[in-house]
This record gives structure tokens, sequence and C-alpha cells, in this order.
């Protein structure tokens, strides 16, 4: 278990942020901030933690090997080219002997991060895959999966990969490129942070009271994200889906459908806003990771707005080196599958994953044809609310036979025994209820209009308005403080991945 909520609320934060204001220059604050960053993930993981450092220092060695090769290949190719403008000498470069020595140091650095991945991660799913399929009862090697591996790994490969590129140049200070890949408020469960997005700030920032408050606004609203709203419907979610199937009939299944779909989307966005405020008071500006998916009016709008970090990188990393949309229709429709098949194999080590991203690969693929844009936006939001819910059923179940067994009765389980209607009436207490209307309510941008309505109108009501939103905050983290203080350890969803 990693630091509980309380201790690192009450005691880590404030002594690593006190003493990063403390120290002067800016090599001291980093060193505190590595110091910090590896405590926090031995308390949790104290031998895994020499995993993470072992990547970032292998990534780190692939940085400079690659970095080097360049030099020397654009040097032999004649070229001169520096920083963004070597993306375009890398066709003369890789005709070169360091260009393919080049090309040979990337690739090690992607199977060293994949074959991390696989070993660590996949190993179970993998020999539990041949077995079936072979028959041979093969044993499980049960390998224990480290906190945080697929969000440290996709931005340490990520930094390889830009300095193949040019877009950045091979950083030679170690402890810059270890604070990028395990500075703790985003080493465990994201957003996955590029490179060339933070370079300037590993090397110089500024911590100011208005990002210190800002922050601090912001990490509020993420811990009642997942304390006050997320875990809420947790407990509907886990308290239906841990019961017996014969038990579920429509109202239960969508209770619980309903209920894990803002379990998922509070909690992951609820941790991803609370990494954005704790970055920001460390002088850290890092980008979004959510805008209101559950507002679009497509699948492809949905992964516009949906986990942006992870979406990003396959698109920049996977999609555009495999051809993109470059190559025809029936290319780009294999890429996107390709893609999908990822991204779902990326989230968990189990079959339904994988069918979780198909599943969404597929109605990609069906926008290419169906002329959504024309639909009235009314059908196009119902359209893809249920996409996204039958989806996460698929997230959420145990197993093929769950999920189905739960997509069925969504769509036609008319079946009112006791045992059934009594299930589904224990879910809807004043609490569960009312935390539903807020949920759906605070996933639109309705508050956001609000305020900005509010600004707009004068100074004084601007002031106002921040004055409320501060006061909000402080209710908002004085509730969650409350709730927190039963002691239930309830770890992030995304802590899994």
């Amino acid at each position: 278990m990693l630091f509980s909520s309380l201790t690192f609320i009450c005691v880590f934060l404030p002594v690593a942020f006190l003493l990063s204001l403390a120290l002067p220059g800016m090599r001291a604050k980093n060193v505190l901030l590595i110091v910090a960053s590896l405590l926090f993930y031995a308390y949790g993981e104290p031998l895994y933690i020499l995993l993470m450092l072992a990547s970032a220092l292998v990534n780190y060695g692939f940085g400079l090997l690659v970095g080097k090769l360049g030099e020397r290949a654009g040097e032999e190719a004649g070229e001169l080219f520096g920083g963004r403008e070597a993306r375009r000498a890398n066709e003369s470069r890789s005709e070169s002997s360091h260009g393919r020595y080049r090309r040979f140091a990337l690739a090690g650095a992607i199977v060293f991060n994949v074959g991390m991945l696989g070993v660590f991660k996949y190993a179970d799913m993998l020999v539990g895959s041949v077995d079936v399929l072979a028959g041979l009862g093969l044993p499980l090697p049960h390998i224990l999966l480290p906190v945080g591996i697929s969000f440290y790994t996709f931005q340490a490969l990520s930094y390889v990969i830009d300095v193949y590129r040019g877009e950045v140049q091979a950083q030679r200070n170690f402890a810059r490129v270890l604070l990028f890949i395990s500075f703790f408020p985003q080493l465990i469960a994201g957003p996955i942070i590029k490179y060339h997005d933070v370079e300037t700030q590993l090397a110089q920032r500024t911590v100011t009271l208005q990002g210190v408050a800002t922050g601090l606004r912001r990490f509020a609203i993420g811990l009642g994200k997942k304390v006050l709203i997320a875990d809420c419907m947790g407990v509907v979610a886990d308290s239906v889906f841990g019961a017996p199937l014969a038990s579920v009939n429509i109202a239960a299944a969508w209770l619980a459908a309903i209920a894990f779909m803002l379990q998922i989307y509070f909690d992951f966005s609820g941790y991803s806003d609370m990494a954005l405020g704790l970055a920001r008071m460390f002088g850290f500006t890092y980008k979004e990771n959510f805008r209101y998916p559950y507002v679009s009016h497509s699948i492809q709008e949905f992964w516009r707005r949906w986990h942006i970090s992870l979406s990003t990188w396959f698109k920049e990393y996977v999609y555009i080196p495999l051809g993109g949309n470059r190559k025809g229709k029936a290319r780009a429709a294999l890429n996107r599958v390709a893609v999908f098949f990822l991204c779902g194999l990326w989230h968990g080590a189990s079959w339904t994953f994988v069918v979780w991203g198909l599943f969404h690969g597929l109605f990609l693929l069906l926008e290419q044809y169906v002329p959504l844009k024309r639909a009235p936006r009314l059908l196009g939001w119902l359209y893809t609310a249920l996409v996204v819910c039958f989806s996460f059923v698929l997230f959420r179940a145990e197993s093929f036979e769950q999920a189905l067994y739960f997509m069925g009765q969504m769509l036609g389980g008319l079946h009112f025994d006791e045992a059934s209607v009594a299930l589904a009436l224990r879910q809807c207490t004043p609490l569960f209820l009312f935390t539903l209307v807020a949920g759906i309510i605070a996933a639109t941008p309705l508050k956001s209009f609000v305020e900005r309505y509010l600004a707009e109108r004068s100074a004084r009501t601007r002031g106002v308005t921040q004055a409320c939103g501060y006061g909000a905050c402080f209710v908002i983290f004085a509730l969650s403080m409350l709730a927190m203080s039963g002691g239930v350890y309830n770890p992030f969803i995304y802590f899994r991945f």
C-alpha cells in the first residue's frame, strides 16, 4: 500500500512543499523532489523502486546513445540540422552507417520497454493464453504488478523516441531525466507527460502565490471527485457486480453500469486533477487530461476528451508511424484497429480489456461511414453515451460471461422477483441518489459556464465568483478529509495500470 491518503496530505505533501520552497537553487529543488518521489514510491513498492530506477537509467543511456549517433549520422550525411529541424534530416541520416546504428539503438529502447511490460504486466496473460490453446498445464508465474509501470514506461519511451526524432536534445543530466520519470504527483497514475512539454521547467521554473493557490484549488476538486463521488458510486458498482447473476435484473444492471461509468470518470479525472494541482504548486504546468468526455457526440470526440495524454501518445507514437490515414482508407482502418487493440491491452492484462479497446475501435470505424455530424446533437450524444456505458461494463466485468450477462439484462432483464427487486432497491439510498445527481451535473461543463458567465459580468462579480470558488473548494476539502478519516483505503482504479 502506498502512503495513506491522510498521511500523504497532512505530512508528506506539506513537508516536501515547504522544503522545496526553502531550498535555494534549481538543482537542490530537483534533488529534493527526486528524493521525495523515490520515498513516496518506495513506501508502497520497496523492491520495485529498483525497477523504476533501472528504467530511468537505461532510457537515459539510450537517449544519450541515440543523440550521439544522430550527431555523427548528421555529420556523415553532411547535415547540420538541430532541434526540431532534425526531423527533416532523419531520412538522409538513416542512409549512413551511424544512421543504421541509431535505428538499432531506438529498436533496443523499444524492446527493453515493451519487454519490461511483457514480463511484469502480461506474463500471466501470455502464459495462460498459451496454456488454454495448447493444453500444456503451464504454471502461471504470478509476478506482482509494479504500481504505475504502464505510465512511467510510456513516458520514458516517449523521451527516447523524441530524441530520435530530433524534437528534443538528449539530456546529459541524469537527475532531470529521473525527475521527469519519477515525479510523485503523476508517477503512479499519470497523466502521461512528454519530455518536450516539461524540458524547460525541469531546468527553470517559478513558484508563485497564484500558482500555489490555483494548484491547491485543483487538488481539492480532484480529491472531492474521488472521495465524495467516485467512492460512493463504487459502493453500488461493487455491490451489484459482486451479487449473484440471477439476482441482477434490468434495474440493477443499469444502476451498476451508470454507477461505474461515473466512478471511473471521477476516480481517474480526480487523480489527474490532483496531479495537475500538485505539479502547479511545485512550479510545473501539465496539459489537461480530461475535457468533459461525457458530453461528446461521437466516439471520436470522446477520445479527444477522455484520457487525452494516452490517446495523444498512441496517436503520435503508434498511429502516425504506422502510416496514419496517409496510405488509404483500408490501411487507416487497420491502423486504428491496431491502436485500439494496444489501448485495450495497455489498460490491463486481460482479454476483456482488449475487447473493450476493439469495441471502441469498431465504432470509430463505423463513424467513418455514418454521417453522425448531420444527426441531431441529442441523438449523437445518446448514441455515444450508450456505447461508452456498455463498453465500461466490459471494462468492469471479471469475465466475458459476466459482461455479456449484464449487457443482456440491460437490454431485456425484465424479471422482478423478490431478490432482484431487493438488490436494486438496496442501492437507492438517499446518499447514492443525491451523489448520482451531483455527479451527472459535475460531469458537464455547467460549472465552467456559470463561472465564465459571472466573471464576464463585471470585475466585482469576478472577485465574488473567485471567492465563492475558493470557499467551495475549502468545503469540498473539509468534507473529503472527514470522509477519509473513517480509515477505509480506496485505491484509485488506475493504480492497477
